[in-house]
């Protein structure tokens, strides 16, 4: 079982942290999103995915590619990495995987994170594409059934006509890879382009669809966005509700703590007032401060400060500051 997981865009709705780190490689209380997704599947699978196939930007560099694969070295998967060097749509990031599409596999697109409580029965089907329930389907391709039964008949990328309520949520087990290879191929040949001018993945499996392959759905507890700078902060506010386990792992002295608060390995909260709906990644320090509705990223450091609705960056300082802050990686703000 193979995860293909395209993730070569530059994630520009969550600047300045996706500068130097990719949306799928930001922390959620702990575990970065594409941990999640990895022990998501792993859990709820027939078959423990083996493989990890990631499609990265032409400029990712090797850091990238060693935290992917100690990703998954740690849960006993192999990496593996294409390259995506022109954004030209959902089929065609996947189609870039290209000699990875073999046998079966889940296609995920790591811009959201979701929840998924009971095992997946996969049946006969050829297809499974995860979907969500939502009042306003127009931003989304939608999934439309077969009258009266539980097989899907199309697939619709953003329709302009309100047909279906089922939304796709970028999540597919294909069980013949190759078959949505042929059908991407067919795309990129004949130039057949959809919504936005892109290659859509919506339409390669609408082709397979058409072509008799049987198409069933399956839907998610939660589906949590973590495309904006307020989705994020809000999607870290329901994991840590949701997650109340393990919460304290680093040092806390001479502070107080309004859970949910997660603190992570090595961080330090001295002398401060943090939370609810905080979390302070592995080696952060909070001190002589104030912290709530915020994350603080790995190793950075809030002194004196009264923050709030705010995303510290990796190795960031904040001292001094009272408001709402969102500073990048290795960046220094200082009140006066």
């Amino acid at each position: 079982m193979k995860l293909i997981v395209p993730m070569a865009g530059r994630g520009t709705r969550v600047r300045p942290h996706s500068h130097v780190t990719p949306k799928p490689l930001l922390t959620v209380k702990g575990r970065t999103i594409v941990e999640r997704i990895v022990d998501t599947f792993s859990r709820v699978l027939p078959d423990v995915p083996d493989e990890g196939v990631f499609v990265l930007g032409p400029d990712f560099g090797q850091e990238i590619r060693d935290q992917l694969t100690q990703i998954c070295e740690a849960r006993d998967m192999t990496a593996q990495f294409a390259i995506q060097e022109d954004a030209e749509g959902t089929a065609h990031a996947v189609g870039c995987a290209g000699e990875h599409l073999d046998g079966e596999g889940i296609v995920v697109f790591a811009d959201t994170l979701f929840r998924i409580d009971e095992d997946v029965d996969l049946g006969d089907s050829d297809v499974v594409v995860w979907v969500k329930h939502v009042d306003d389907p127009s931003r989304f391709g939608v999934a439309v059934r077969e009258e009266g039964s539980d097989r899907v008949a199309r697939l619709v990328e953003k329709p302009d006509e309100p047909i279906s309520n089922e939304a796709i949520i970028g999540i597919y087990y294909v069980q013949e890879l190759a078959d949505l290879q042929t059908e991407i191929q067919y795309l990129i040949d004949n130039d057949v382009r959809g919504k936005g001018g892109e290659l859509q993945l919506t339409d390669a499996f609408d082709r397979m669809l058409q072509d008799g392959k049987r198409f069933t759905t399956e839907g998610v507890d939660a589906w949590m966005d973590c495309g904006t700078i307020p989705a994020l902060l809000d999607t870290t506010r329901r994991i840590l509700h949701q997650e109340e386990d393990d919460l304290h792992q680093g040092t806390v002295k001479d502070s107080i703590i309004h859970d949910p608060v997660y603190i992570g390995p090595g961080a330090t909260i001295d002398g401060a007032v943090v939370g609810p709906n905080v979390s302070v990644e592995a080696g952060a320090t909070v001190r002589d401060s104030v912290v709530r509705d915020s994350i603080v990223y790995p190793h950075a450091h809030v002194e004196v400060s009264v923050l709030s609705d705010s995303i510290v960056g990796r190795s960031a300082v904040v001292e001094a500051v009272t408001g709402a802050v969102n500073i990048g990686d290795h960046s220094e703000v200082t009140g006066g």
